[in-house]
């Protein structure tokens, strides 16, 4: 984002979420859909983090396409901006989209993957359903590392 332009009103984004063609019920919806309606005006060092990957979400969403690419999107943010980051990921994902994403909230990827492959020194050492790698894992690397996060809690 350039730290000189307000969000939504010069900014990629800001067509995308303002300049719809569709009417002002439906501008009114996109903007509302991302919790960034009232934020038309701001500039983005005045964003909290997950305003901020929101933005960056809807920009990807922009130019319409057909997979997105996710690199640990919620790395960076405190537990209350994660939760709204995953509702728009999971938003996008019950409204079709494809996604790669790579994250460390395993019980987040349990609950939206339709596959979940564990990489390990960047190979995929296993793939498959959720409930198969988070239940039933057949590598002992991927056992060690759900053993870990479950006892941490994390799981």
């Amino acid at each position: 984002m350039l730290a000189r332009r307000r969000l939504l009103r010069r900014s990629r984004c800001g067509r995308a979420l303002v300049a719809e063609p569709t009417g002002p019920r439906t501008r009114s919806r996109s903007r509302d859909r991302f919790g960034l309606a009232d934020k038309a005006d701001d500039y983005p060092d005045r964003l909290s983090g997950g305003q901020q990957q929101r933005v960056a979400i809807v920009r990807a969403l922009a130019g319409g396409p057909e997979l997105m690419l996710l690199d640990e999107v919620t790395s960076a943010l405190d537990p209350e901006l994660v939760a709204e980051v995953l509702g728009v990921i999971r938003e996008l994902k019950d409204e079709g989209m494809t996604m790669l994403i790579a994250t460390h909230e395993m019980g987040f990827a349990r609950d939206i993957a339709d596959t979940v492959c564990f990489l390990d020194q960047g190979r995929i050492l296993e793939q498959g359903p959720p409930d198969r790698i988070f239940g039933r894992p057949t590598e002992p690397r991927t056992q060690e590392f759900l053993q870990r996060i479950i006892s941490a809690g994390r799981l």
